[in-house]
């Protein structure tokens, strides 16, 4: 990453966009505590993130990866327990506290009367929103979000990002990396286009998402409608050139 300069405000939805291997993933990590920068400085509300210690960073943030991996046969209930694990310590075991977040978190995404149900036997969908649940029993402000919607048809993509705008109007944090630009448009107050390390763009979709900027970040031509419900840029793609140097 090349001088990225991002602030994001109290319950937002951020999404990040551009191009693979851009830099959209390796953003989300530094912020998470995954990749140190070698220069510049990470800050969640006053603190650096990298002057923390990890547990406390871990009650400010939390990160569902891409494509994240989970304990064989575990369960629903069980893995959004592993959302509490910060909340864990020598002097600090499991509690009525714990358990109630469990709950909240499992109401919040929809997924109660899945509980008991093993995760390997839940559709796409399903198992997305239990790992939804799971970052939001860690309670944290700022929730960040790695392709949420990655490998999910239309339905299950937009279910989980409505259940995103949710989480958001609660007053978290949410900053997500999304290849789905018609999505990002739709649901994020904030669209941060990435090309080769450095952010080309930041601002409210509507203001930003134009032929240009299309035509900077994949390569094409694209025509920009709005959509007449809510005045959405909906991106349509036409012929493609060669891209842009970096």
């Amino acid at each position: 990453m090349d001088r990225v300069d991002l602030t994001v405000g109290s319950g937002q939805v951020v999404a990040i966009v551009g191009p693979n291997g851009c830099g959209k993933s390796t953003l989300l990590r530094c912020v998470a505590r995954l990749h140190q920068p070698r220069s510049g400085k990470v800050f969640a509300g006053d603190a650096d993130v990298w002057e923390l210690r990890q547990r406390d960073a871990a009650h400010r943030i939390a990160l569902l990866p891409q494509a994240p991996q989970a304990p064989e046969a575990v369960t629903v209930a069980g893995l959004v327990r592993y959302g509490r694990h910060p909340h864990q310590g020598l002097f600090r075991q499991w509690s009525h506290e714990d358990e109630e977040a469990v709950t909240r978190a499992l109401e919040a995404t929809g997924t109660t009367g899945l509980a008991d149900r093993r995760l390997d036997q839940l559709s796409g969908g399903q198992r997305q929103r239990c790992w939804l649940a799971m970052a939001l029993a860690q309670e944290t402000p700022i929730v960040l979000l790695d392709e949420p919607t990655s490998a999910l048809d239309i339905g299950h993509a937009v279910e989980v990002l409505d259940l995103v705008r949710e989480v958001a109007a609660e007053g978290r944090t949410i900053v997500m990396v999304v290849h789905d630009l018609a999505g990002a448009a739709r649901y994020a107050d904030t669209l941060v286009a990435m090309r080769a390390g450095r952010i080309v763009a930041s601002g409210p979709p509507r203001e930003i998402v134009d032929a240009d900027l299309v035509r900077e970040l994949y390569g094409i031509e694209a025509e920009i409608l709005t959509a007449t419900s809510d005045g959405t840029p909906v991106v349509v793609p036409t012929v493609s050139v060669p891209p842009v140097a970096a």
